[in-house]
């Protein structure tokens, strides 16, 4: 019913893209204020509390339609489960941008390319706003932003909450992963103290939880890339990331393991230089992108989901033999 209700989910979001600013993330948005609003009172404990708060009453709202919709028809629960996975996974909440970088540059309007990808990474969490393109940025550096980006995004959107679906009963997997990744993306906003500007604790407490959440599906993602490209690459690079210190950052493990699968250096330079300077002084010595590389990437991410889909079909179909 799961692989079935994923398959579905899929096929409509292509039809049908989910908005990027739809009811149900608003009213999530505006839940995720009320909390907050009430909770908090400038410790960081009570950043915690107001998280766990958030999920309890999100959670418990989609374990309540779930039981309800069993109630009614099996039919009922494959609706629900196709209506939260269209919520909660889905390409084109990334795609279109990618698309539109490879059609620009196709065109030879490179400053075109460099407007879009300036607005794709607008849009993204502060973690991933870290290397804006100049004015006068290369095709190498738009590509190089566009796959990096591509592949995060891929991860956040697709792989991560498809493997919570997996693991957890239910359809509370896939919520619970898209409502850590929006809380801390919500709740990140540096304030003033003094001369600096700090997270207050309700961003640090998000930020905290979703890692940890994320710990698991993002080490699955970078074996999906080494299995589905270089394996041998994707691994060097891999082991190069957690040799320099950087393999428990969830952005340079994907990119260290993408990179490698694709052959590229599309990681920023600034990791680089981190990875460089580690204790075994790595350096990925793979090609510099161009727009050939953004097709690789997408075959790339395409192979990665048939791989999961083909997994859990084959757990789908397992656990209906048992039965």
């Amino acid at each position: 019913m799961g692989f079935i209700a994923l398959v579905i989910a899929l096929l409509i979001e292509q039809v049908r893209p989910l908005p990027a600013d739809n009811a149900a993330h608003r009213l999530v948005g505006g839940l995720a204020d009320l909390i907050r609003g009430s909770t908090d009172a400038g410790q960081r404990q009570h950043g915690a509390i107001g998280w766990a708060l958030m999920a309890v009453v999100t959670l418990g709202l989609v374990g309540l339609g779930d039981w309800v919709a069993a109630q009614i028809h099996p039919t009922a629960v494959v609706i629900f489960h196709i209506l939260v996975l269209y919520l909660t996974v889905g390409f084109r909440q990334f795609s279109h941008a990618f698309t539109e970088i490879q059609v620009v540059l196709a065109a030879d309007d490179l400053p075109g390319a460099r407007r879009v990808l300036e607005r794709w990474l607008a849009t993204s969490s502060s973690d991933d706003r870290i290397d804006m393109p100049a004015r006068d940025a290369s095709v190498e550096v738009v590509c190089r932003l566009a796959i990096a980006h591509a592949l995060v995004a891929s991860h956040r959107h697709v792989f991560a909450p498809l493997f919570w679906y997996m693991i957890l009963p239910g359809p509370i997997g896939p919520v619970l992963y898209r409502l850590a990744e929006s809380l801390a993306r919500r709740w990140d906003s540096p304030v003033a103290h003094g001369e600096s500007k700090v997270n207050e604790p309700y961003g640090a407490a998000a930020g905290v939880l979703y890692k940890l959440i994320d710990w698991l599906p993002v080490r699955l993602s970078a074996a999906g890339f080494a299995i589905v490209g270089n394996f041998e690459d994707a691994v060097f690079c891999w082991r190069g990331a957690v040799a320099a210190g950087t393999g428990s950052e969830q952005r340079a493990l994907l990119l260290a393991a993408g990179g490698g699968a694709l052959g590229m250096r599309i990681a920023e330079p600034a990791l680089e230089a981190r990875w460089a300077s580690g204790d075994q002084g790595f350096e990925w010595q793979g090609v510099a992108p161009d727009a050939g590389g953004l097709r690789s990437a997408v075959g790339l991410v395409w192979r990665s989901v048939i791989l999961w889909a083909g997994l859990f079909a084959m757990v789908s179909v397992a656990a209906w033999l048992g039965q």
